[in-house]
């Protein structure tokens, strides 16, 4: 269903009973809602939790800003390198502010956060600025942004770059299936055509390149959020990928380190998505987390 959210159009799924505590799963660059498996949905519901998972803006059913037009990537990755600022057509806060309006929408004075990738990024602008919005942190494969940390191969950049080789949707249901590929996990592959049929299925509800050239910018001028780390009051789980090829899994003991108190399960063989074999355990962890903090009131 459609809500309006910080003033813009968010597609918003919203699964469980309506009285269970509620979860707010944010997901990352360039990926939809159902990038969240719906085996990990389900999970969450059987442990008694509402869950709700949303399209990031400029991505899947959301408002676009195609309006806005493309970003020049190459020249955003110079000025980084360089420490020059990036101006950014949107930023990781106002994205946050989306969130915050999917919340205010869907009628939750506050949720367990849960946000993956650059989901996490947003999760930790949201818990910072609006610390009685957020009862428990989940951060799944994500980081801080501090400059120090190790930084993605140039073999998985040049994979993440590279455009598919038609633009019809098979070719872009090849492209994507390299991807994952590259950065899934190495100790759980997915089952090849239970994968291309999800892949399948999210092409054919959305594919918006344009939009996650736009949140890429957006995630390169955000940059360190270590200070705003600070803000963070909500108990914190870190859950991260051993050998995570896109997000190192230094990200994550940074992380830890900087947010005190924080727990975090650091998987073996998992890369930098979320394989069928792991979901019961990401769902028991976020449980977990949830059970760490103090109750809040469902409903505004």
């Amino acid at each position: 269903m459609q809500v309006s959210a910080n003033g813009i159009g968010i597609e918003v799924d919203d699964q469980g009973l309506p009285g269970g505590e509620p979860v707010l799963l944010i997901m990352g660059l360039g990926m939809q809602l159902v990038g969240w498996p719906d085996e990990l949905v389900q999970g969450l519901v059987s442990r008694g939790f509402r869950v709700v998972r949303f399209d990031n803006r400029d991505i899947g059913l959301s408002q676009g800003f195609d309006h806005l037009g493309v970003p020049n990537l190459a020249i955003a990755g110079i000025k980084y390198t360089l420490h020059m600022k990036v101006r950014p057509f949107y930023g990781i806060d106002d994205m946050a502010a989306d969130a915050l309006g999917v919340m205010d929408a869907m009628g939750l004075r506050s949720a367990h956060v849960v946000g993956a990738s650059m989901g996490g990024m947003i999760a930790q602008h949201l818990a910072a600025q609006q610390p009685d919005r957020v009862r428990s942190l989940s951060l799944i494969m994500t980081t801080s942004g501090a400059r120090h940390l190790p930084q993605p191969s140039m073999k998985v950049r040049g994979v993440l770059l590279k455009r598919p080789d038609g633009k019809d949707p098979e070719a872009v249901v090849r492209h994507l299936q390299h991807v994952l590929g590259v950065i899934g996990s190495p100790a759980f592959p997915p089952e090849p055509a239970r994968q291309q049929q999800r892949i399948r299925s999210m092409v054919a509800r959305s594919w918006r390149p344009a939009g996650t050239a736009r949140q890429l910018m957006a995630v390169v001028a955000d940059g360190d959020r270590s200070e705003l780390l600070r803000r963070i009051t909500a108990p914190v789980r870190v859950i991260h990928g051993r050998d995570d090829p896109l997000v190192p899994v230094g990200a994550a003991h940074d992380l830890v380190a900087k947010l005190p108190g924080a727990v975090a399960d650091i998987i073996p063989g998992m890369g930098h998505d979320l394989p069928l074999q792991l979901l019961d355990r990401i769902d028991q962890g976020i449980a977990d987390n949830a059970a760490r903090a103090v109750s809040a009131p469902n409903a505004a």
